[in-house]
């Protein structure tokens, strides 16, 4: 396999903050510097998507500080998501960053040949779903085993802020609609309200990302 879709639910909706996966740099509001890719190109393409499952933010993350995005695919709903094309190497450099790890980490991808979840660790990030087929590609997220705790946590101001961004370029909700979204997925619902998701949107009303 050459080429697949990473398919984005989280913080890497938004195109600027992929890029750091890429091409190397921080995040704004994020504390980590990453590497990037051992091949630095741009995705081959972006597109918007919508995939069936759920979200929820759980753990800590170590670069914003509270709860982080992950995916269920099991769940009962419609996840807004963005797909970047990108090569295999590519992806396996993303993951690792993801995992904490440099970039070349050797990793066997051939389970995403077939359907369903493939887990190649305990990790926050270490299980593969595929969650289709695009282009006779496919389609691929990460996230935590079933078997791994699922302790709620709401996320921060600015992780919200990176996920209002990437909702806002990949399918160009309203702040209102985006609010709604957000408010609604388990380990916000309760902590952060959708007038204050709002205010937040509000506050991050930059222009969208392209690629350059």
């Amino acid at each position: 396999m050459q080429q697949l879709w990473y398919v984005a639910y989280g913080s890497n909706l938004s195109l600027e903050r992929f890029r750091c996966y890429v091409l190397g740099g921080q995040p704004a509001g994020g504390s980590r510097r990453y590497p990037g890719c051992r091949d630095p190109r741009e995705p081959q393409a972006v597109v918007t998507l919508t995939i069936s499952g759920g979200i929820y933010f759980a753990g800590r993350s170590s670069v914003w500080g509270g709860g982080m995005a992950l995916y269920d695919s099991q769940a009962t709903g419609r996840v807004a998501a963005r797909g970047y094309l990108l090569s295999a190497e590519q992806f396996v450099d993303v993951l690792a960053q993801e995992m904490r790890q440099a970039p070349g980490v050797e990793l066997d991808l051939s389970p995403v040949h077939g359907s369903g979840e493939h887990t190649f660790g305990p990790g926050r990030y270490e299980t593969l779903v595929r969650v289709g087929t695009r282009d006779g590609l496919p389609m691929v997220t990460f996230t935590c085993s079933r078997e791994a705790a699922r302790d709620l946590a709401a996320p921060t101001a600015d992780y919200l802020a990176t996920m209002i961004s990437g909702l806002r370029e990949a399918h160009g909700w309203t702040a209102a609609r985006i609010a709604d979204y957000l408010a609604a997925v388990p380990g916000a619902a309760g902590v952060w309200t959708a007038e204050q998701i709002a205010a937040l949107a509000a506050a991050n009303a930059a222009p969208a990302a392209t690629l350059r």
